[in-house]
């Protein structure tokens, strides 16, 4: 059972949820007061109230090569940890977004403390800490869109806080949030309107994802005791730097493990990255603008356990050093599928951040207390591969919440018999009208 004080929240991508409702001790706080902002704004977009921090986005994060490298690598073995899950949990096809995965799970380790910070960092592989971690984000953010902006290919990385409006969060976590991520934090009626404020969630997603992404936060994962969520989306659509004419594509046998299918499959002659080794085959395709690529891992015949086995960024880092261009006749077969949305708690839990999800979490750098903790992260992809490139988007959500044992269930009173009332000034406690009702009458 957890204490007042006890409860935490972590995690997150395409996607990431977080729950609130009450105040500390059953108070109720504002989070527009005044005396909270400490360089957070609080403005109106329609109907919803909007905090974020005054200065904005850095677009201009001071981060060494060093960090952005180590960022990157302890991205891609988190990435590979991942993918061995999902792929152990589901026989069929498997498409994941770890990097909104990593960009979720990271603006939700902004507010985690002690073991739970350093348990998702090691399930994470974040090797920085916290003041270099986030701007390193930042930078590796800014630097993907900037090289969309220059090729020509769309891609959309997008981040979103969602509040419960009742609850206070501590503003230096909304700057991190605001700073590093470009999240500013939404607040939504949890308490009183859970599955509205999941349809507005939804909703945001696939806005942000071509409509690819829909439904991620299926109906009552988001509950009143929710207090905060916390979203990453991603969207991707870029061609092939040499495109395969439609004319050469046709149907040929595709062989599973134990029978055939027949598939389309796209052919093309012409020079790519190649390597051929005693457990695998490695092709990689660029994407036009020779900025992204496509990496494809051919395991031979009885080798998959073992390359799955290996992945790591040492292993792929070897894999495309050996990478050499010559020219290749390829044939790969179309593909077009999405995912169901699939929770995360379990795959994150066994790789080694299962505190975060007890009632032993702590999240105080959200609120200030021990009372959070991750009810949920949930994960939703989206793939298509054809004669002229590749579309792809996904989300992720990481839902934090109080725990429902801190707050007792609410107490019947019904006035439903003779009573006093009084009217009284709350700051010096004199009573200015007292009363009593014995019958209630409604005069005039």
């Amino acid at each position: 059972m957890k204490s007042p004080k006890g409860l935490r929240n972590s995690i997150a991508g395409i996607s990431l949820l977080f729950v609130a409702q009450c105040g500390h001790n059953g108070t109720v706080s504002d989070p527009t007061s005044p005396g909270n902002n400490q360089g957070i704004v609080t403005t109106q977009e329609g109907s919803v109230t909007v905090q974020s921090y005054a200065g904005g986005r850095d677009s201009l994060p001071a981060v060494s090569f060093a960090d952005l490298a180590a960022l990157a690598k302890g991205n891609t073995d988190f990435a590979c940890d991942i993918y061995r899950k999902f792929s152990d949990a589901n026989s069929g096809n498997t498409f994941i977004s770890p990097y909104s995965m990593s960009l979720a799970l990271a603006m939700t380790w902004a507010g985690a403390r002690g073991q739970t910070e350093s348990q998702m960092a090691s399930t994470l592989h974040f090797t920085l800490d916290q003041s270099r971690l986030h701007p390193a984000f930042d930078a590796l953010d800014l630097s993907l869109k900037s090289r969309a902006a220059k090729d020509g290919f769309d891609l959309n990385i997008v981040n979103q806080l969602w509040g419960e409006k009742t609850f206070h969060f501590l503003p230096d976590f909304l700057k991190t949030e605001s700073v590093s991520y470009g999240a500013s934090l939404r607040l939504l009626d949890f308490l009183n309107n859970p599955d509205a404020s999941r349809v507005t969630i939804n909703s945001w997603v696939s806005d942000r994802t071509q409509s690819r992404i829909q439904d991620l936060i299926p109906q009552g994962a988001i509950t009143a005791g929710t207090v905060l969520v916390l979203t990453n989306a991603i969207y991707f659509n870029a061609q092939w730097a040499d495109t395969f004419r439609k004319e050469d594509s046709y149907s040929q046998a595709f062989y599973g493990e134990s029978d055939s299918v027949a598939a389309v499959f796209m052919h093309r002659e012409g020079t790519c990255k190649y390597d051929s080794g005693a457990d695998c085959s490695a092709l990689e395709m660029q994407y036009k603008g020779s900025e992204i690529s496509m990496l494809i891992i051919l395991p031979n015949p009885g080798k998959m356990a073992a390359v799955e086995s290996a992945l790591s960024s040492d292993f792929l880092s070897a894999l495309e050093g050996a990478l050499q261009s010559r020219a290749v006749w390829v044939g790969i077969p179309k593909f077009k599928f999405g995912t169901a949305s699939i929770s995360l708690k379990n795959m994150l839990s066994a790789l080694g951040m299962a505190v975060a999800f007890s009632d032993t979490a702590d999240f105080s750098g959200i609120d200030g207390f021990r009372d959070l903790f991750i009810q949920d992260a949930i994960h939703k992809a989206f793939v298509s591969v054809d004669e002229r490139g590749t579309e792809a988007a996904a989300a992720t959500a990481v839902m934090v919440g109080t725990s429902s044992l801190a707050f007792p269930p609410p107490v019947p009173f019904t006035a439903n018999r003779p009573f006093i009332f009084l009217i009284k000034d709350n700051a010096t406690g004199t009573v200015v009208f007292m009363g009593k009702i014995v019958s209630p009458v409604v005069e005039g």
